[in-house]
């Protein structure tokens, strides 16, 4: 079953999916972030099981990408070594996918499909 939340992480830098990727979705909660979910990314780039209920509640939620670890594994320095990206579910209801594009010294982001 896929989460209501999922990402596609890519490396632009090679034209490929990016594999083990290191992904934690939390969720804004009083002063802090509670943990939602946590995984890798599989040999697609794909990470379909950060909710383990498969549903969320609307909110704000925060995706983090462990970029530092992706890229030192591949023996490649990178400039960011954590990619945050924060964004609101003001429907709880629909699918959320937020990709990634990334390279060593640059990323983007989107509301995906």
């Amino acid at each position: 079953m896929n989460s209501s939340i999922t990402t596609h992480v890519l490396d632009t830098s090679l034209g490929r999916p990016a594999q083990g990727v290191g992904v934690t979705l939390e969720m804004e909660a009083g002063d802090g972030w509670r943990l939602i979910g946590q995984g890798f990314t599989d040999s697609d780039g794909r990470l379909l099981d950060l909710v383990a209920s498969g549903h969320v509640s609307e909110g704000k939620y925060r995706l983090r990408f462990d970029t530092c670890a992706y890229f030192a594994g591949r023996q490649i320095q990178s400039f960011y070594p954590i990619v945050e990206i924060i964004f609101h579910v003001r429907d709880a209801s629909i699918h959320h996918h937020v990709p990634l594009l990334l390279s060593p010294y640059g990323y983007t982001t989107y509301r995906g499909s």
